[in-house]
């Protein structure tokens, strides 16, 4: 199996809740004390470099006009740890195509942190989330066929090596495309794509590219990576190795039950700070309509966890938190729940979680969870 430490990069010094409507879209930047940023983001570079030097992988997301992620540019922080890293496979989860009026940009940024990671780049795309399609006046119909499209194209422009094509696609029309530099890993980097509905899986499947799914817990988990397996039963093609499926989890590692705990409770500022009024969060026509359906019956948004206790969370599969031991059982039950999985994406820091205890936890996994779980899982090759 393997690991990636994961910060969404959190802005937490914000204004009192019932000050602010919202802290997505309309929350304003001079809520933001650069200073205080430029200091987070120190700190967020250094413990990315303490899980590399831990054993561990790297991730990052980009989102835009929020205060729950200050990275709008995930590309350049790839970039800055293709340098200040020297062994961690780094992970963009992900590019949100969909809301990308160019493609090819993306498709030349990634290929450029590759060459300057010396090919240790996987390239994750997601749909992208609701709350952005109005800060960047993208249309809510009709994402998920943009972002194929747009991952398509990608994939050519990383491929072609011949000289220019042309691309006249239903969303997208590029001529002459030929980047520079193209990417060291051949054919190209691994891909990995998010699906928090078994209805996303298939398409990834037939791609053989790698599904990810994000706080989903043991239901929601084992439906996407059981609809992947069966869309490869279905095409009579082999079964799936391992590698092929993700999941990531709020995650704290402590030396005692209660020290991982209360780490867990100041990682739950992600769930709980999330206020975001009603129009950002079902911007019409984003929501297909068997999801708002299910909605109307009353149950859970896949971006609603603000009714739930930590000790929910915890028995759910959102969150991994307590000893070593605690932690590795939660994890070894979650593989057998989901079928297995390859990959574990750890989000280890949020909100007032200090540098201090951030490391703690990256070094208590890498060094008491990670060869527990290691000598269990054997690991397996990432293919393309």
């Amino acid at each position: 199996m393997q690991y990636w430490h994961f910060s969404e990069t959190a802005y937490p010094y914000l204004p009192p809740e019932d000050t602010v409507r919202s802290i997505r879209v309309t929350l304003p930047n001079g809520v933001i004390d650069p200073q205080q940023a430029m200091d987070l983001w120190d700190r967020y570079l250094v413990e990315w470099q303490v899980a590399d030097e831990c054993g561990l992988n790297v991730m990052m997301n980009e989102h835009h006009a929020t205060a729950t992620c200050m990275d709008p540019a995930a590309p350049v922080v790839a970039g800055i740890l293709g340098r200040i890293t020297k062994n961690a496979r780094i992970l963009i989860l992900g590019n949100p195509v969909a809301n990308r009026k160019d493609p090819v940009r993306v498709a030349e940024e990634t290929a450029l942190v590759d060459l300057l990671s010396h090919g240790r780049l996987d390239v994750g795309f997601v749909r992208g989330v609701p709350y952005e399609v109005s800060a960047v006046n993208s249309k809510p119909v009709q994402m998920s066929e943009r972002m194929w499209e747009s991952i398509d194209l990608i994939k050519k422009a990383w491929t072609t090596h011949d000289g220019p094509f042309n691309w006249e696609g239903r969303f997208f029309q590029q001529r002459q495309v030929n980047i520079w530099p193209r990417p060291v890993q051949q054919p190209h980097p691994p891909v990995w794509v998010t699906a928090m509905t078994p209805g996303s899986a298939g398409r990834i499947a037939d791609n053989g590219d790698i599904v990810a799914s994000f706080l989903t817990g043991y239901e929601g988990t084992r439906k996407v990576f059981q609809a992947y397996r069966d869309r490869l039963e279905q095409a009579r093609r082999p079964a799936p190795a391992d590698d092929r499926f993700a999941y990531a989890a709020l995650t704290y590692t402590g030396e005692t039950d209660e020290e991982g705990l209360e780490g867990a409770r100041k990682l739950m500022w992600y769930v709980k700070a999330n206020k975001v009024p009603f129009e950002f969060v079902q911007p019409p026509g984003y929501t297909p309509y068997f999801a708002r359906a299910a909605g109307l019956r009353g149950e859970r948004s896949a971006y609603d966890f603000k009714s739930l206790s930590l000790e929910d969370l915890i028995d759910e599969g959102i969150v991994f938190a307590g000893s070593p031991a605690t932690v590795r059982g939660q994890i070894e039950k979650f593989y057998e729940r989901v079928g297995g999985f390859g990959h574990l994406l750890l989000m280890g820091q949020a909100g007032f979680l200090d540098h201090g205890e951030t490391v703690k936890g990256i070094r208590n996994f890498a060094e008491h969870v990670k060869p527990a779980l290691d000598a269990q899982f054997s690991p397996q090759p990432v293919t393309v």
